[in-house]
């Protein structure tokens, strides 16, 4: 069995694994896509973002789908041959963040292709994978799998969403339109916002939130003033979802949004010094959102009654045997949104 392990920034390998033993409670699983995350892209151009480095060399990946090989002895519900998506979430379900419905924050979290603790959590792009039988969700009939592995960044969409509490008929900006950006658009237009406005400095990813859902997308590279319009009379957005790590559209956002706003800030970047007056004055709130738990679930629901159609957020396909090339893609903005790694299953 061969994974795709990152040694070290640009250093990455199709490696030999040596299959897992399959428990009682688990599944043995033939993985069919592997979507490339951003975290992913981090690990390999630069081994790791913040202050998350890879202290050993780990597979990569955590947004997946596959076919059920085999079921452990005391799994009832699933079968051999399913279709599934998989959940890279593992909480441990007795800490104390567990305990209070917050599994995401979870203190024993083992999360697929993480250096966040050490030694590190081995990701999922590899041919065979098991897993607990509880992160298994089955597909329906018509749904892809190709699709199925997009379920992961949807639940992150869903789960900012969540964060920023009813966005029902508000008006709403949407900086950053990369897969998650996407994906949180048409959970936006599902949850009933009135106007989404969708903000990039690319064409590409503009036009794929355009699919999803944007009334209107704003190139901000070509038309750096488009937005201006939205600062009248103290903002006009009720809400903001800033999805691009960058610290000039969250400043640029502080303007746009109305008093008593908020803005729920999705993408990662780097330190950011913010203009406190400002939030105090319009009374701003500004509000993180981490990973998921409970929303894969209804990501994979949406999928399967297609109620989202996450088809237009795929823009490529590349054989496992390709992995390099893939990541290269996928760090090509101008080119790819969302790329993921085909396994064969």
């Amino acid at each position: 069995m061969r994974a795709v392990v990152c040694h070290a920034p640009l250093d990455l390998r199709l490696d030999p694994l040596d299959a897992e033993v399959i428990g009682p409670r688990q599944l043995r699983v033939r993985v069919a896509f592997g979507g490339i995350c951003g975290s992913d892209l981090h690990y390999y151009k630069h081994g790791g973002f913040g202050t998350v480095r890879l202290k050993e060399p780990m597979v990569l990946g955590h947004e997946v789908s596959g076919v059920v090989e085999a079921v452990g002895s005391e799994v009832t519900q699933l079968k051999a041959g399913q279709r599934i998506a998989i959940s890279p979430s593992r909480p441990c379900g007795l800490c104390r963040f567990c305990q209070q419905g917050q599994q995401n924050h979870c203190s024993d979290m083992r999360f697929y292709g993480s250096a966040m603790r050490f030694p590190h959590v081995q990701g999922a792009f590899r041919e065979d994978l098991v897993i607990d039988a509880a992160q298994a969700h089955p597909i329906a009939d018509g749904l892809s799998l190709a699709q199925a592995a997009l379920a992961e960044p949807l639940s992150v969409g869903l789960h900012a969403i969540a964060r920023a509490g009813s966005v029902f008929g508000k008006r709403v900006l949407v900086t950053g339109c990369g897969p998650i950006g996407a994906l949180l658009i048409a959970g936006l237009r599902r949850a009933g916002a009135a106007q989404i406005v969708a903000a990039d400095i690319a064409d590409l990813p503009l036009a794929c939130a355009k699919q999803m859902g944007a009334d209107l997308t704003v190139n901000l590279a070509s038309q750096p003033e488009a937005l201006v319009p939205f600062a009248a009379d103290k903002g006009q957005f009720d809400l903001m979802f800033e999805a691009s790590g960058s610290d000039k559209a969250l400043r640029t956002g502080l303007d746009l949004v109305a008093p008593r706003g908020v803005i729920v800030t999705v993408g990662l970047g780097g330190d950011i010094q913010l203009p406190m007056n400002q939030i105090v004055g319009k009374e701003l709130e500004l509000r993180g959102t981490f990973r998921f738990h409970s929303e894969f679930g209804v990501a994979v629901n949406f999928l399967n009654q297609r109620l989202i159609d996450g088809r237009p957020v795929i823009s490529h396909t590349v054989d496992f045997a390709d992995a390099a090339q893939a990541f290269a893609l996928a760090g090509d903005k101008s080119r790819a949104m969302k790329v993921q790694i085909s396994f064969g299953a």
